[in-house]
């Protein structure tokens, strides 16, 4: 008798089609690489310090491997969900395709992008500041602050929301979402923005670091009246009578000269309330405020931008 060809082993099924998966792991990525460009921007800053502790950069360091392995996870279930074979990931990552497939199965890849931490953001306040009441502190909030810097920015240039898309090779609705502080923006972004609007980054980088938890690299009197000088743009530039008659003139104007170009540093109830009248949180001023005024070498220059930048 002639023998029976022995049974097949069922064919594995091609990759199945997920586009609302893969929607989602496209827009994790990008996020993750925001976060990157944020933990790189402050590796880079603190290993510019010679005095940085070595456990501060080793844990930002563990920070981008972790964000690299999210993204690396994300990247394999869209290349599934799309249909498209691992191969050629495989390949590059040095792994088997069932390796890959092993390790980042979807459904856990799911799990965690929705309830991952986002690093690098600067921390709220845990009470309303200054007894402010909270409705009022979330137009207050540093990522407000720098949103509308940007959009005043955009305005100014006259230019539309798609020539900046275009600039940025991004979509314009991404543009819409970082102008109106919906979404964080790095600081590669803001350079981007800043430079389609033929802008100055000095009115921008405070708000950015502010936003960020950044620790301004200037001298601390210079830090301080550089963050005030941002404020003071993002609010449209108010002169300095209206300053003064916003706050009944609780302040004079050689206080309010002292705390915008110097020399020295004013009191802090001065800078306290400049700050609220420039609708922002005294909370974020502070500790600016107290370098500057402990500082022992306090920078007595003036911090000169042109006019024409505050319009």
């Amino acid at each position: 008798m002639r023998s029976l060809p022995a049974p097949q082993a069922p064919a594995r099924k091609g990759p199945t089609v997920d586009a609302d998966r893969a929607a989602r792991c496209t827009e994790a990525v990008r996020d993750i690489a925001e976060d990157l460009v944020l933990v790189a921007d402050a590796l880079l800053h603190r290993a510019s310090d010679d005095a940085a502790a070595t456990v501060k950069l080793f844990a930002l360091v563990c920070t981008v491997a972790d964000l690299a392995q999210e993204a690396t996870g994300a990247l394999v279930v869209r290349q599934r969900s799309q249909g498209e074979p691992l191969d050629e990931l495989a390949l590059m990552a040095d792994r088997s395709i069932d390796r890959l497939r092993k390790k980042y199965p979807p459904r856990t890849i799911d799990q965690n992008l929705a309830k991952r931490h986002r690093p690098m953001r600067a921390p709220s306040p845990a009470r309303p500041a200054e007894g402010l009441p909270t409705p009022a502190n979330s137009l207050r909030k540093p990522t407000q602050r720098l949103a509308c810097a940007l959009t005043r920015m955009w305005k100014q240039a006259g230019v539309s929301q798609r020539t900046v898309a275009q600039h940025m090779n991004v979509d314009p609705s991404y543009v819409s979402r970082m102008l109106s502080g919906q979404r964080e923006i790095t600081l590669q972004n803001v350079k981007l923005i800043v430079d389609a609007c033929d802008g100055n980054l000095e009115l921008i980088k405070p708000l950015w670091d502010a936003a960020n938890g950044i620790q301004p690299t200037a001298k601390p009197a210079r830090a301080l009246r550089a963050y005030l000088c941002a404020l003071r743009y993002a609010a449209g530039s108010p002169s300095d009578k209206q300053i003064l008659a916003s706050l009944q003139r609780s302040i004079t104007k050689d206080e309010l000269r002292k705390a915008f170009d110097g020399p020295g540093v004013p009191e802090w109830p001065v800078v306290q309330q400049l700050t609220l009248a420039l609708q922002s949180l005294p909370d974020i001023t502070r500790p600016l405020w107290r370098k500057a005024h402990t500082d022992t070498d306090t920078d007595t220059r003036t911090l000169t931008l042109p006019a024409a930048a505050f319009g």
